[in-house]
C-alpha cells in the first residue's frame, strides 16, 4: 500500500534541517519522508483491527519532524521506519467511522497490569511506551508497529477508537485529536486572566477550549495574520493582538511597571502555543510573580535564561497529549462550534510536498489547518 513514511537516514535529515530553516515545510522535499510502497501493517494480536484513513491532519510536530527542528529527547521513544500521521478520522472494516485515540499506552502494548498513570486515566503519561509487544513509540504515527494515518491502511487497539456520530463531519471529526490537545490544556489552567502566545491552530483551538471550560476568563492572544485574528475572536478571546504588543498590552491592563525587559506583575497564566526559544522568553517576561506559563506547543532544542523563574518563583509547566475523557468533551465542542471550518485544505498523499509546504505556511497564506485526504485512493477500498 502507498505510505509516507519516515526513516532513519541521517545525511537526508540533514539535509531536511537545512532546507527548513530556508523555507519552512521545505524538509519534505528534501528529507528522510517518502512515499512508498510499504507493507500492510499487521495486528499485534487478536483484538486490533484495521483503519482506514478519510482524513489525517498535519499537526506542528510532525512539521517539526519532517524539518528535522525536533528534539533529540524523541529517539528512544520513537521506532523506525514509521508512516506519519496521528490526527485521524477512518473507517473500521464493519464500516464505523472513528477517530484515533493515538497515545499507545499499556493496555496497547499487552500489558496485563497497567502503570500507575494508566491507572488513574492518565494514559498521556504512560511509563511503558518503549515496552510491551509493540516497538517504541510515544503514539500512533511516530511507531513502526502500528502505521499512521498517511497512508491507505494502519492498525489501532479497539481502546484507541472514538466513534464519531454521523453528523459530524469528516472535516470536523479531524479536528478532535487537536481539539483533546487544547481540551487538555485548558482544564490546566486555574486561573481567570490568560494571555496566549500564537494563534496557529493549536492556539485557536485552546482559546475555544478555554472559553469552554473558564467562561469567565479574560483571554489575551497575540495573532500575526488577518485570518488568525478574526478566528481567534470568533472562538473567543477578549482582546486580539499583534505580537510585538504582548508586553505594552499586558503592562497597561495588569498595571504593571517595567524593570529591563520584565513587567513587574503580568499575567497569572501564559499559554505558549508556539514553544519556540523566543516565545518562551516573551513568556517569562510577561507572567506574574508566582504565576505559570503553561507549554502546549511542541518546543524543539532551545536555550534560555531561566533567572527570572526563580526570582519571581513562577512556574513553566509542561502539557502534552490527552486522556480519553478530554477526547469525549473535543468531540461535543468540535460539533458545538462547528470547527470542520478550520480545514482550509486538504489533499491526496501524491501532492505530500506541496501539502507540507502548505501547512508550514498555514499563517500567511491565510490557512488554519491542512489534512491529507485518503477518500479517493484506490488502493483504500482494495484492502
Amino acid at each position: 500500500m502507498k505510505a509516507l513514511r519516515f526513516e532513519r537516514k541521517i545525511a537526508k535529515f540533514a539535509a531536511a534541517t537545512i532546507a527548513g530553516r530556508v523555507v519552512p515545510g521545505r524538509g519534505a522535499k528534501h528529507g528522510p519522508l517518502q512515499l512508498e510502497d510499504v507493507d500492510v501493517p499487521k495486528f499485534p494480536d487478536a483484538d486490533w483491527v484495521r483503519l482506514r484513513p478519510r482524513l489525517a491532519g498535519i499537526c506542528g510536530s510532525d512539521l517539526a519532524t519532517i524539518d528535522g527542528a525536533s528534539s533529540r529527547y524523541f529517539e528512544p521513544i520513537v521506532s523506525f521506519p514509521f508512516v506519519m500521521g496521528h490526527e485521524v478520522v477512518g473507517d473500521l472494516d464493519d464500516g464505523t467511522r472513528a477517530v484515533l485515540i493515538p497515545v499507545l499506552h499499556c493496555a496497547t502494548r499487552g500489558f496485563a497490569t497497567v502503570c500507575d498513570s494508566c491507572a488513574r486515566g492518565a494514559i498521556n503519561l504512560c511509563e511503558r511506551i518503549a515496552f510491551g509487544h509493540l516497538e517504541p513509540g510515544l503514539q500512533s504515527g511516530f511507531c513502526e508497529s502500528t502505521g499512521g494515518g498517511w497512508s491507505v491502511a494502519m492498525v489501532a487497539h479497539p481502546s484507541q477508537l472514538l466513534v464519531v456520530p454521523d453528523e459530524v463531519t469528516d472535516e470536523a471529526a479531524v479536528l478532535i485529536e487537536p481539539m483533546a490537545c487544547a481540551v487538555h490544556a485548558a482544564r490546566a489552567i486555574t486561573t481567570d486572566d490568560i494571555a496566549f502566545i500564537g494563534a496557529g491552530a493549536l492556539g485557536l483551538l485552546t482559546v475555544a477550549a478555554t472559553r469552554a471550560i473558564r467562561p469567565d476568563a479574560r483571554i489575551v492572544i497575540t495573532a500575526k495574520y488577518p485570518e488568525q485574528r478574526a478566528f481567534a475572536k470568533a472562538l473567543g478571546a477578549d482582546q486580539v493582538i499583534a505580537p510585538n504588543e504582548l508586553t505594552r498590552t499586558l503592562r497597561s491592563t495588569t498595571g504593571s511597571l517595567v524593570v529591563g525587559d520584565y513587567l513587574t506583575g503580568g499575567v497569572s497564566t501564559i499559554v505558549d502555543c508556539v514553544g519556540s526559544e523566543a516565545s518562551l522568553t516573551d513568556a517569562l517576561r510577561v507572567v506574574a510573580p508566582g504565576g505559570t506559563v503553561l507549554v502546549v506547543g511542541m518546543p524543539g532544542h532551545t536555550s534560555l535564561d531561566l533567572t527570572a523563574l526563580w526570582h519571581r518563583e513562577s512556574a513553566l509547566k509542561g502539557c502534552y497529549a490527552y486522556t480519553r475523557d478530554d477526547f469525549d468533551t473535543a468531540l461535543d465542542l468540535v460539533r458545538k462550534l462547528d470547527l470542520g471550518r478550520l480545514v482550509s485544505a486538504t489533499y491526496p498523499l501524491h501532492r505530500y510536498e506541496e501539502a507540507i509546504e502548505h501547512a508550514a505556511n498555514a499563517g500567511p497564506r491565510g490557512a488554519v489547518k491542512i489534512a491529507f485526504d485518503m477518500r479517493n485512493e484506490k488502493q483504500r477500498n482494495d484492502l
